[in-house]
């Protein structure tokens, strides 16, 4: 019974870990590297960013970006 259980909880585990995050989109990869050291971050996570942006690397630093052009009402 013991061994039923804990093949339950891994299976759960399992499920978990792959749930989608909250996130539609993920940041698209990036193909030029900055030459600069330490190049400086406008964000480090997605809530830093106004409302349909992610935080994702760029090619010199971390920015907010949006995938759609953001919706306007009125």
């Amino acid at each position: 019974m013991k061994s039923v259980a804990a093949l339950l909880l891994v299976g759960m585990l399992i499920l978990w870990t792959e749930l989608p995050t909250g996130s539609a989109w993920s940041c698209p990869p990036v193909h030029i590297t900055c030459a600069m050291v330490n190049p400086p971050n406008h964000c480090y996570t997605d809530r830093q960013c106004p409302r349909y942006r992610k935080c994702c690397r760029s090619f010199c630093g971390r920015r907010c970006i949006s995938q759609y052009p953001v919706p306007s009402y009125g």
